[in-house]
């Protein structure tokens, strides 16, 4: 943006010298013109004697007035220009915080679509079926144990997770993939978890459950992104419990929103977000506001779009989903302002 920056600058510097020569012959066409009156009154006392000098008086001051009436045009002209250059930077720069506003949506959409495959997948394993219901249909403790190894290995391998839980039917946590970590959530009860509910309520495998990022009192309080899927016996029917996975959102998302690449022009500053349905900051790249301040987008019927108040311009972009994950509803959004 460099480029256009420096077109603005040279747009402002054509127009402010363009308004002061403006100036100079508007000030020369107004002494050419009070000349002209004087010749002609100093003509006028004369009698026939100067009526030549008269006629070449007039015709001064028509000279002087078309000179006049073409530099008000130059300058107006030239102002409609410049505001036309002004207002195609602004339209293209909007235009490139919605386009990187987009991409960011589109990154978390491709990234949370990996973690409803990840979640489903996972609850079809054997060491976490066996861990919620053992050949004689109990939860076993040889079995728990074995599904804590089993999620401790595939955490070690997708470290995009704070942690993995199995929970059984009831809402207890039965074991989890990082106890010594985490020593708080093995007997954790989320019963009233509403991403539990809905994936006790799943009616099939290819089903999941998810919510809008919130704070895991059980993890120390770190922001997740929870996704969560039945547990099913290999012969079916109905679910005998939940595998959840909590998606570091934090430091995931951070990640996204630092690979935006625009600098911000002199004296200004950009402010890349994430925001939820309810237009709720869950990221951002100065950190505040996260999950308790909301952003109040001037939305339209565009999925994608920009508009400006007063000094500030916003790029937005509404979630367009990946593959079979329709998204949360969420927004990508870019705001550049003074600094």
């Amino acid at each position: 943006m460099e480029e256009a920056r420096s077109v603005s600058d040279l747009s402002q510097w054509i127009g402010k010298i363009t308004s002061g020569k403006i100036r100079d012959i508007k000030e020369i066409t107004l002494e050419t013109r009070l000349l002209g009156l004087n010749a002609a009154i100093e003509a006028s006392h004369v009698g026939e004697a100067g009526r030549g000098f008269a006629i070449v008086a007039g015709r001064v001051r028509e000279v002087s007035e078309r000179v006049e009436a073409l530099a008000n045009s130059l300058q107006a002209e030239l102002r409609e220009l410049g505001d036309s250059v002004t207002r195609e930077l602004r339209r293209s720069r909007g235009q490139r915080l919605a386009d990187l506003a987009l991409n960011a949506i589109e990154t978390i959409d491709r990234n949370l679509y990996e973690r409803t495959c990840d979640v489903r997948w996972w609850a079809s394993d054997t060491a976490v079926t066996d861990a919620l219901c053992t050949p004689g249909g109990e939860p076993g403790d040889q079995a728990a144990r074995h599904a804590t190894q089993r999620l401790a290995v595939i955490l070690d391998t997708y470290t995009v997770y704070l942690d993995i839980w199995i929970v059984d039917t009831s809402g207890k946590v039965l074991c989890n993939g990082r106890p010594a970590s985490y020593p708080g959530a093995a007997n954790h009860d989320v019963s009233a978890a509403s991403w539990f509910r809905q994936a006790l309520a799943c009616r099939g495998p290819d089903d999941y459950a998810s919510c809008d990022i919130e704070c895991v009192p059980a993890l120390g309080g770190a922001q997740a992104a929870i996704y969560a899927a039945p547990v099913h016996q290999p012969g079916g029917g109905a679910a005998v419990g939940v595998l959840a996975v909590f998606f570091d959102w934090r430091k995931q998302s951070a990640g996204v929103l630092a690979n935006v690449r625009l600098a911000p022009e002199p004296g200004r500053s950009v402010r890349c977000m994430l925001v939820d349905a309810r237009q709720r900051i869950i990221a951002s790249t100065d950190g505040k506001g996260l999950l308790t301040d909301h952003f109040s987008l001037r939305l339209n019927e565009e999925k994608s779009g920009y508009y400006s108040e007063g000094d500030t311009l916003c790029g937005y972009a509404h979630t367009p989903g990946y593959e079979t994950y329709p998204g949360m509803g969420w927004y990508g959004v870019v705001v550049d302002q003074a600094a």
